[in-house]
């Protein structure tokens, strides 16, 4: 006579947001399913991290907003304490730029707030078998971005001043800095963060080798992106 399997170990799931509705909310979702045991809640990323490592879930459901450390920088270190823990981020911020800054945190996919009741359950069972997931919405833009950049490239090189070492991208900061601008207001105007505007903006210092504001007016002028 054979001897019953044991049961499947179920798939623990850590959910961190600031929002104990949302907390609830989530649970109830993913309980619904078979097989899915949300083992903990947290209200801040610095719990986050804590129960990350005193629990070790197999996911962690991550809110971008949250106090004390962010959905980023929380990502960020479980990547590199915990790489084995899967990241999906939850957030009901839209945009390209966040994704890619997601992307480039370790987290494996990117699901809206707004489309949570449709998506975030076929986003869950994708990760649990390690594949990407990015909500339906944000794949579509950034299936067009893709394919706009690349009739840009066609266009027009990388680099579009001769001899220039900046990109495109950085080119823009450069131009909106030179107008006055403030990081807040740049990463407004192109649709990024605060922080990538600053991480940009340090790496033209450096590559340009500028070491003044004032170098980078100089150079915005000389190359007619700017009025002088």
């Amino acid at each position: 006579m054979s001897k019953e399997s044991a049961p499947a170990k179920p798939y623990r799931i850590l959910v961190a947001d600031d929002h104990a509705v949302v907390r609830r909310g989530v649970r109830t979702l993913l309980e619904s399913q078979p097989g899915i045991e949300v083992c903990c809640e947290a209200s801040t990323g610095v719990e986050a991290i804590e129960y990350v490592k005193n629990n070790k879930p197999d996911l962690v459901l991550l809110d971008l907003t949250m106090p004390e450390m962010n959905g980023l920088e929380v990502a960020r270190l479980i990547r590199d304490e915990s790489p084995e823990i899967d990241v999906l981020i939850f957030t009901m911020h839209f945009s390209e730029d966040v994704a890619r800054e997601v992307l480039r945190c370790g987290a494996r996919g990117y699901v809206l707030k707004s489309d949570a009741d449709v998506e975030l359950l076929a986003a869950v069972r994708h990760v649990q078998q390690h594949k990407p997931f990015f909500t339906g919405r944000l794949a579509m833009t950034m299936v067009e971005s893709f394919v706009n950049d690349q009739r840009d490239d066609a266009a027009r090189s990388e680099h579009p001043i001769p001899g220039c070492p900046l990109t495109s991208r950085e080119l823009e900061i450069v131009q909106l800095l030179a107008t006055g601008k403030i990081s807040k207001e740049v990463a407004a105007s192109i649709g990024i963060s605060t922080r990538t505007v600053e991480s940009h903006r340090n790496h033209i210092m450096k590559k340009m080798n500028f070491a003044s504001f004032s170098d980078l007016m100089r150079f915005a002028i000389r190359n007619s992106l700017v009025e002088p």
